[in-house]
C-alpha cells in the first residue's frame, strides 16, 4: 500500500514547446502527402530506435545488464538519442532514480502518486532538465558520452536531415517525425500504463505490472513487474512464453561477439515466479518467507568495462 505524495508542479515551457511542435509537425503529411517509402521508413525507424531505447538507454546504460565495447556503446547512445529523448546519461540517471524511489515520494514519474498524464510525459518538463552525474558515474567517465549528452539534439538532427534528403517531405513528416512521436509514447507507456494495468507476479513494493500488449509495442519492456523484481537481468520476459524481442536481438549480437556477459535471471527468482503463478492458478496464497524491498535489488550489474 502506498501513501500518495503529489509532486509539486513547476513546469518549464523551454522543453514543452518543442515537444508540442514535433507532434504538430506530423500534420505536415496532409500537405506533403504520404508515400509507401515514408511509411516503411517510419516503421523501420520505430523498431530500430525502440531497440536502441530498450537495449541501450535502459538495459545497458541504466542497468548494465550486459557488456560491450566502447565503440558499440557510443553507437547505442547515438541511436537512442536519435529518438530525441535527451542524452543517454540524462536518461539513465533519471531511470536509476525511478528505481530507487519507485511509486514512493521522490519517484519522478509515478502514476500512483501523480496520475497518468504527469507520469506519461508531464514530469519531463518539471525541473528534470539537468543530468545528475552522481547517479551515473560509471558511464560519465567517458568523454564521448558526455559530449553526446551535452549536445543531445545532434543525433536526431542528423537523422532527420538524412531522412529528408533521402525521402523528401513525406519522409520527414512520416518517416522521422511520426516515428519519433510513436517511439516517445511507446516508451512513456512503461512509466505510466505498466504501473496501472497488468498482472503482478512478484510482490514488489511498487505497483509495477506485467502487460503482454505493452511488451509487444516496446519490444519486451512490458514485463515490468519482472523487471522491478530483478532489474539487472538482460531478459525481462523471464520465461520462454514471455516474448522479449530486445533480448532476442541482444542474444544474436552476443553470438557475433558485439555484446557479451548477458546477465541471466537468478534461478531462485525463476522458481519464486513459478511458485507464485502456481499459487494463483490454484487459488491459494503464496507465503513470503520475509518482507523485502526490491526497489534496488539487482538495480545495476557489475561495473562496465
Amino acid at each position: 500500500m502506498h501513501t500518495s505524495t503529489r509532486t509539486p508542479r513547476n513546469y518549464s515551457l523551454t522543453g514543452m514547446i518543442p515537444f508540442i511542435l514535433v507532434h504538430v509537425a506530423v500534420l505536415g503529411a496532409f500537405w506533403s502527402g504520404v508515400t509507401t517509402a515514408a511509411i516503411v521508413c517510419g516503421v523501420a525507424l520505430y523498431f530500430v530506435r525502440m531497440f536502441a531505447v530498450t537495449g541501450g538507454y535502459h538495459r545497458y546504460f541504466s542497468h548494465r545488464t550486459y557488456k560491450t565495447s566502447r565503440v558499440f556503446q557510443f553507437i547505442l547512445a547515438f541511436l537512442a538519442q536519435s529518438t530525441a529523448q535527451k542524452g543517454a546519461l540524462w536518461w539513465a540517471a533519471h531511470h536509476r532514480a525511478h528505481h530507487r524511489f519507485s511509486d514512493k515520494a521522490g519517484d519522478l514519474h509515478s502514476p500512483v502518486n501523480d496520475g497518468f498524464w504527469y507520469s506519461h510525459f508531464g514530469w519531463l518538463f518539471n525541473g528534470t532538465g539537468e543530468t545528475d552525474y552522481t547517479m551515473i558515474p560509471d558511464f560519465a567517465r567517458f568523454p564521448e558520452l558526455r559530449f553526446l549528452n551535452k549536445y543531445y539534439l545532434l543525433p536526431p538532427t542528423i537523422l532527420g536531415v538524412a531522412v529528408f534528403l533521402a525521402l523528401g517531405w513525406p519522409g520527414l513528416f512520416i518517416g522521422f517525425f511520426a516515428s519519433t512521436v510513436a517511439t516517445w509514447h511507446g516508451t512513456f507507456t512503461i512509466n505510466s500504463l505498466s504501473h496501472v494495468f497488468g498482472k503482478r507476479r512478484f510482490a514488489t513494493t511498487d505497483d509495477s505490472r506485467n502487460n503482454w500488449f505493452l511488451a509487444i509495442i516496446t519490444m519486451g519492456e512490458g514485463w515490468h513487474n519482472n523487471h522491478h523484481r530483478f532489474a539487472a537481468s538482460t531478459r525481462q520476459g523471464f520465461y520462454w512464453y514471455e516474448y522479449d524481442f530486445t533480448f532476442y536481438i541482444l542474444k544474436a549480437l552476443s553470438w557475433l561477439g558485439i555484446v557479451w556477459d548477458l546477465r541471466p535471471v537468478p534461478r531462485k527468482i525463476l522458481e519464486e515466479g513459478r511458485a507464485r503463478d502456481r499459487s494463483r492458478r490454484l487459488g491459494v496464497p503464496y507465503e513470503d518467507t520475509k518482507a523485502k524491498d526490491f526497489a534496488t535489488d539487482g538495480l545495476v550489474a557489475t561495473p562496465a568495462e
